[in-house]
């Protein structure tokens, strides 16, 4: 037997995750932050997570919210490529997203936080964390469904 689509088998529970979604992102937009910072966030995670329908989906809607090609060409070295490429607050985004997904005991989530409030509020953080924990479940949504790549124009 194949795996099940999981939101196709129990739907009410992926469109709570949906509505989830959006609260989250009205959030983020409410506390200041951009759709290019969410989209950012959402492709960084989905690469870690190795998500191909995420990414799919999300690559062209980060072009679309205003992230060059050249800011997706290389995030997966951010770290190196310096303050000319990414922004304080995207910076700052990418280093909260990337230790929620990346488990690592020897990073100290406060420590990372603090870092982070040099250029995000106190809601932006929670923002960030928010759209994170949110792209990391439905990556494992689609991940256990065997979801395939979408077609998105962008």
């Amino acid at each position: 037997m194949r795996r099940p689509f999981i939101d196709k088998e129990l739907p009410d529970v992926y469109k709570a995750m949906t509505k989830a979604s959006v609260a989250s992102r009205t959030a983020s937009n409410d506390a200041g932050l951009g759709d290019d910072t969410i989209e950012l966030v959402n492709v960084r995670v989905s690469q870690i997570n190795r998500c191909l329908t995420c990414l799919s989906l999300h690559a062209p809607r980060a072009r679309t919210a205003g992230i060059s090609q050249r800011q997706l060409d290389v995030l997966p070295a951010w770290r190196d490529a310096g303050k000319a490429v990414y922004t304080g607050v995207q910076r700052a985004s990418l280093a909260l997203a990337e230790a929620l997904t990346v488990l690592d005991p020897e990073v100290d989530l406060d420590d990372v936080a603090a870092e982070a409030s040099e250029h995000l509020t106190a809601q932006q953080i929670a923002a960030v964390q928010w759209t994170t924990t949110l792209i990391n479940a439905f990556n494992r949504i689609s991940i256990a469904s065997g979801h395939p790549a979408l077609n998105v124009k962008g």
